[in-house]
């Protein structure tokens, strides 16, 4: 006989959650991750650090690969996407920065390669 045939486990320490290992996609409150695997798969994701969200956003602009941020202003770029999205948040302009920045250099700072360093 075991302890738990006595009492249950449940009723000592609640109902436990399921732990996240490797492949399971469930939050705490056991319903499954939303995982955008078109952005996590896109271009874009090359640059290091780069938000899938961010990615995403791009991508619904129509930017798909990274030579498209050369030349381009992320104010402008935030403006296009705030049109199609007005609730997203304004951080996200450093992940833009950090993009152009990556788009037009070829021989890149690691310093230079983290959204915080871009932010106002």
């Amino acid at each position: 006989m075991s302890f738990e045939d006595i009492i249950p486990l449940e009723a000592l320490f609640g109902k436990q959650a399921n732990p996240i290992y490797g492949e399971n996609n469930l939050t705490l409150n056991g319903k499954k991750k939303k995982i955008d695997h078109e952005a996590m798969q896109s271009a874009i994701m090359r640059i290091p650090r780069m938000d899938v969200r961010v990615a995403r956003d791009l991508m619904d602009i129509g930017v798909r690969e990274i030579y498209e941020l050369q030349g381009r202003s992320a104010e402008s770029l935030m403006d296009e996407i705030k049109q199609i999205r007005p609730e997203t948040p304004n951080y996200r302009i450093a992940f833009l920065r950090m993009g152009i920045y990556f788009s037009e250099n070829e021989i890149h700072e690691p310093s230079k390669l983290h959204p915080s360093v871009w932010q106002e």
